[in-house]
């Protein structure tokens, strides 16, 4: 008697569950699920129009929609969201390798995290207004009305991913020119303070000339403003000679006037910065 009172007892209490749940999900907190019209906006505003739109719909459905709409957790935008994130490394790869042949590994990367970062990527689906499209239920509908920077981002690379597997490579890197790159004037690459030095090494060696030799010259003023003259030599020869109120820094000035006389370095590059601009088409 004292089981079968149990028995019901919990059984009640999972009926009161699923009640709850019903009302918290599905009353409370409904599904936030856009239209057929609103879905055909957003294709207009990327300049992309799907030919399978299962595929958009996938990118857009966070996994709080799946989970409460009874679907399957793969038809959330998690997988698409990690096949987007490969195809957006690889767009903006490519682009940094052909827009700046003469950078540097480590100074491609930088710029490259940068540009594949949240806080930018973000950035670019709010300027899309990807938070109104999104599947989204329970809890969540609440709290993404500002918008959530995971959930938004998330989706952004689940659009690329979509994008892919739709439209193949050449539809994903049209659709990032236009929404990250095009618009990426903003971002600079800074040559305010270049090490000079480090050109001319490298230059050096790679001729097989060795290591440039600096020679302090002479040093004046008073001990609270010095200003020392450097010259820089490769094989003997002499190829520059700089000031500064520090060796280092006239060593700099060495290095640099050598880069100028060896013409690997414009006089109007001294101070330049680098805007990145679109690939040509």
């Amino acid at each position: 008697m004292k089981q079968a009172i149990k028995d019901k007892s919990s059984g009640n209490r999972s009926f009161f569950s699923f009640v709850l749940y019903f009302l918290k999900n599905r009353i409370l907190y409904p599904f936030c699920k856009p239209s057929e019209g609103k879905l055909q906006r957003l294709q207009e505003k990327i300049a992309y129009r799907f030919k399978e739109i299962r595929l958009l719909k996938m990118a857009l459905k966070h996994r709080s929609y799946t989970h409460a709409s009874g679907e399957q957790a793969v038809e959330s935008n998690e997988r698409l969201e990690f096949l987007g994130d490969a195809v957006l490394g690889l767009v903006v790869g490519e682009y940094l390798y052909q827009r700046f042949p003469h950078r540097r590994e480590g100074e491609l990367s930088q710029l490259k995290s940068h540009l594949v970062s949240k806080a930018i990527l973000s950035e670019k689906a709010a300027e899309i207004g990807l938070d109104g499209y999104l599947f989204l239920s329970g809890p969540e509908v609440l709290s993404n009305r500002h918008g959530r920077a995971s959930i938004i981002t998330d989706a952004f690379e689940a659009l690329i991913g979509a994008i892919y597997l739709d439209g193949g490579l050449d539809a994903a890197r049209r659709f990032l020119r236009r929404q990250l790159l095009s618009a990426s004037g903003n971002f600079t690459l800074p040559r305010e303070h270049p090490n000079f030095k480090s050109m001319l090494l490298e230059y050096s060696q790679a001729k097989g000339k060795g290591s440039p030799h600096y020679v302090l010259k002479a040093q004046e003023g008073p001990d609270h403003q010095k200003l020392f003259t450097v010259e820089v030599f490769i094989l003997k020869e002499k190829l520059g000679r700089g000031k500064g109120h520090s060796k280092k820094e006239a060593e700099q000035a060495a290095a640099r006037e050598a880069l100028e006389k060896l013409g690997i370095l414009r006089r109007d590059q001294r101070h330049e910065k680098e805007d990145l601009e679109d690939f040509s088409e």
